[in-house]
Formats: C-alpha cells, sequence, structure tokens
C-alpha cells in the first residue's frame, strides 16, 4: 500500500507542475508592440505568423570610410545564423549578402529595410523590412514584414582598431536576436 500511495502522491506533483508549466506558457509574442520604437512597429493588417531566434555571427571588413579621405571605419558584410523556433529546434536560416531568410523548407526571400531603431550600445538597432516575394513555397510565403527584436550584441568591433594599415581585415562577432514574420491578417 505505501508504495501505491507514493506513486499516486509523485503523480498528483507530476500533474501539477505539467499544469503550472501550461498556464504560464503563453503563445503571445514575446514582446508588446507598443514597447517597440513607432518607427518599426508593424503596420496594422498584419499578424504574427511565426517567431524565430536568430543565433549567429555578423562580419564586419575594414574599409574606407566613404566621404572622409584618409579615414577608415568597420562596415557590416553581412550575417550568417541560424533560426530557431522557440523550443529550440532549428527552422531555418539567415545569410547574406543580400540578406536572406531562409526556412528548413526550401522557400526563401530577401527584403528591403524601412526603419531602424537604436536598441542600446552594445547591440545591433531593432529594425523593420518589408518582405520581397518569396522563392519557392513553404512558410516564406506571403510573409509581409519582418522585425528584428530583443538584440544582443552584433555591433562592430571596438577592441580591434580599423586603420589604413588594417584595411580589408575582416572580423567576426556574435550577436542574437528575434526575428518575428508577419503575414496580412
Amino acid at each position: 500500500m505505501h508504495t501505491s500511495r507514493s506513486i499516486a502522491v509523485l503523480g498528483a506533483i507530476s500533474a501539477a507542475a505539467v499544469l503550472t508549466a501550461c498556464g504560464s506558457m503563453s503563445m503571445a509574442p514575446a514582446f508588446n508592440q507598443s514597447s517597440l520604437p513607432p518607427t518599426i512597429q508593424v503596420p496594422a493588417g498584419n499578424k504574427v505568423a511565426m517567431e524565430t531566434v536568430g543565433m549567429g555571427d555578423i562580419t564586419y571588413e575594414c574599409r574606407d570610410k566613404a566621404n572622409t579621405p584618409g579615414a577608415t571605419e568597420w562596415v557590416f558584410v553581412g550575417p550568417d545564423a541560424k533560426l530557431m523556433d522557440r523550443s529550440g529546434k532549428q527552422v531555418g536560416k539567415y545569410y547574406g549578402p543580400p540578406a536572406t531568410w531562409e526556412s528548413m523548407d526550401g522557400s526563401k526571400l530577401t527584403a528591403t529595410q524601412l526603419a531602424v531603431a537604436p536598441s542600446g550600445a552594445t547591440s545591433l538597432p531593432f529594425q523593420l523590412v518589408k518582405a520581397n516575394p518569396a522563392v519557392g513555397s513553404g512558410a516564406m510565403t506571403g510573409v509581409t514584414y519582418i522585425q528584428r527584436v530583443a538584440l544582443q550584441g552584433g555591433v562592430a568591433p571596438a577592441a580591434v582598431p580599423c586603420t589604413p594599415a588594417t584595411k580589408g581585415q575582416r572580423q567576426v562577432v556574435k550577436y542574437q536576436a528575434d526575428y518575428i514574420f508577419y503575414k496580412a491578417s
């Protein structure tokens, strides 16, 4: 009897833990549109179709600074990141140039940047892009906008100087960002 009672108690505890975990899960986006800068808020008439977490690298190259003879600066070359769903499963990749979001089903798209807004001194800016029509059929089909939020890292290297003597050198920095894909409602 003692063993069956222990099993029953453990079962009840396990069930309570599962219900508590389910009750704390939210299907809502991990952010609130109204808390974001107005310039990167997605226009009305669009709804979240997919939420991903991009984790990877941003490459920068030391180049001449535009319209400033003799000066150099780190210039964004392109991303290379895995796109993961909220459970940690890879659902796609993000790479460039040009900036391309590709689903594991083979559908992919590029986009036109509409706006950026500061997200912090050590992170890439928030971003809103308007999707170009997708190539292939799948998850990227019908995507209207992509929003980059919840940023960590990715800014040009500060510890490595970009000088005329180091022109052409590349540096890779780690970053993470949420990419939220929208479709027309």
